[in-house]
């Protein structure tokens, strides 16, 4: 079917297992998509790295199959806008070229390095008194100590790999070196710049590099690309851009906004104190707030948002999606295929499967318990030698156990972030919208709010929230429309009501998962200390 005249917003959505497409009318309808997947390599010290060229070539790829469907028409298209993987860190030279993988927000390689500038004179939770409330008190929070921030990431190529800082002519986030490549222009936005932890962030209508920062980090402002407000026109696509995705010269480039940024708009909670819940690669329980607050013991703070003039209270537990995934891949229906080889359809029949095999065993999976730390945990505790596995394993333990374990073991992890989240805004929330690709999953959805003990909204086209949110502040940032009218633009496709049989049940599970934590936080720490220092 075809949306001819429709004015829309191409919306890049670049993830980590892949880049998604959409054309979204600026009324957010989203009038169709393609994704392309992504390659990642870990490698053994920490590190996690992506070929920024190849996230362009799958953009250029994406974009074409889109307009050859026949769904979509490029000449509707009035904008192109960007959310992204946050956390990231793209070293380029003058003419914008990568000079090395891009670090991602896995890469824990700069811990050393980030210790080492946030050291000092009477520490607390590792550092130094007096840095760290400069840091607090100027930008909302302070570099975290697993080195996964683009000051973590900017050190250790600093420190490991000379040549290619002394070589860098900026250092940029993953969507503002998207927005090089589509606009020529080196710019970061108040927004994604935060996580480098050198600006000042308590006028938002003016942020700025802070020279106390930047000597306390020792970033040097040169190799940092200018600032621009969320939500601006960078200007029109530059011509090679435009022709490699098929669209006019006269398209303007957005700033685009972080995932986390971008999800919250989609999501449709842009009201003060309206939560959402992203259950994705990793996941993420965030609402804007209209203070400036920092919660330096459970690594949450409000920082700048993709809206202009608001903060966004922000947080990120590292895995959630991807420990299904993992579960699926390595330990239950993995197969002797090359990366790429298996179809994405074969993918979706085997996530079926598995959320029937899960529904088929009773809430609270016989008390076996997943711990979900597969890669470390950022918030409520940022601890990168935590790890995941099962607890309480027998022999009657089956694959339906795992996965429904898997789920719940997500679930916990969510709601011992929530508890938190709530302690920051000073109420209750009654209900949480929820996105990414888990929120697909009925089940999934139903474990969260039996486990969270509140009313959960499964938004349409979960997966699509951050191309949706990168649509509104696109058409915002165009005058297309007004802040205000985008809840009622996000339709919710299913609400879900906490189960009152399984409460006590998930409430005792819930507090052996987090003396889980407790008990076994000094075994991973020796156990992995010095793989992952």
């Amino acid at each position: 079917m075809s949306h001819a005249g429709e004015k829309s917003i191409l919306a890049i959505d670049l993830g980590t297992s892949a880049v998604k497409l959409a054309v979204v009318s600026v009324r957010g309808r989203i009038l169709g998509g393609s994704s392309e997947r992504l390659d990642l390599s870990l490698l053994p010290d920490g590190g996690a790295e992506q070929d920024p060229e190849a996230w362009w070539r799958a953009i250029i790829a994406g974009t074409r199959k889109l307009f050859a469907s026949g769904t979509v028409r490029a000449e509707d298209i009035i904008g192109v806008n960007c959310s992204s993987q946050w956390s990231g860190t793209v070293a380029v030279d003058a003419a914008g070229k990568p000079l090395c993988p891009a670090l991602i927000w896995m890469d824990s390689r700069g811990a050393a390095e980030v210790k080492r500038v946030a050291s000092g004179f009477i520490p607390i939770e590792g550092y130094g008194i007096r840095r760290l409330l400069t840091w607090i008190r100027l930008s909302g929070g302070a570099p975290s100590l697993s080195g996964k921030d683009p000051v973590g990431h900017i050190l250790y190529l600093q420190s490991a790999q000379p040549d290619v800082y002394r070589n860098t002519y900026k250092f940029l986030e993953p969507k503002d070196w998207l927005n090089l490549r589509l606009s020529g222009r080196f710019a970061a936005s108040y927004d994604s710049i935060t996580l480098h932890w050198v600006t000042d962030n308590r006028e938002l209508s003016r942020v700025t590099y802070d020279e106390r920062l930047l000597e306390l980090t020792g970033l040097e402002r040169e190799k940092l690309p200018d600032l621009v407000p969320a939500a601006t026109v960078l200007g029109p696509l530059q011509p090679e851009a435009a022709r490699a995705l098929g669209l006019r010269e006269d398209v303007q480039v957005v700033t685009g906004a972080p995932d986390i940024l971008a999800a919250a708009v989609g999501s449709g909670a842009v009201r003060d104190n309206e939560p959402h819940l992203c259950v994705g690669t990793s996941s993420w329980l965030s609402c804007h707030v209209p203070y400036k607050k920092t919660d330096i013991f459970h690594q949450m703070a409000s920082v700048p948002s993709a809206l202009q003039g608001r903060y966004l209270l922000a947080n990120e537990q590292e895995s959630a999606g991807i420990c299904l995934t993992f579960l699926k891949d390595n330990i239950l229906y993995g197969r002797d295929t090359k990366p790429g080889e298996a179809e994405e359809d074969d993918s979706a029949e085997v996530y079926k499967l598995m959320e029937r095999q899960a529904g088929s065993v009773p809430a609270g999976s016989d008390r076996l318990i997943f711990m979900p730390w597969l890669n470390g945990e950022r918030s409520p505790v940022d601890d990168k030698a935590l790890r995941g596995g099962f607890f309480n394993q027998s022999l009657k333990t089956t694959r339906a156990h795992m996965v429904r374990a898997v789920m719940e073991g997500v679930a916990y992890n969510s709601r011992w972030l929530f508890t938190y989240v709530e302690q920051f805004v000073g109420r209750r929330l009654d209900s949480l919208r929820i996105i990414g690709g888990g929120a697909r999953s009925a089940l999934w959805c139903q474990i969260h709010a039996d486990v969270l003990g509140r009313t959960i909204q499964q938004v349409d086209e979960p997966v699509l929230a951050n191309a949706r949110g990168a649509a509104f502040q696109a058409a915002v940032a165009l005058g297309q429309l007004t802040v205000d009218e985008i809840p009622a633009l996000v339709p919710i496709a299913r609400t879900y009501e906490p189960d009152p049989k399984n409460r006590v049940l998930y409430d005792e599970l819930f507090r052996e998962f987090v003396n889980l934590y407790k008990a076994n936080k000094a075994i991973f720490a020796r156990l992995n200390r010095a793989r992952s220092a």
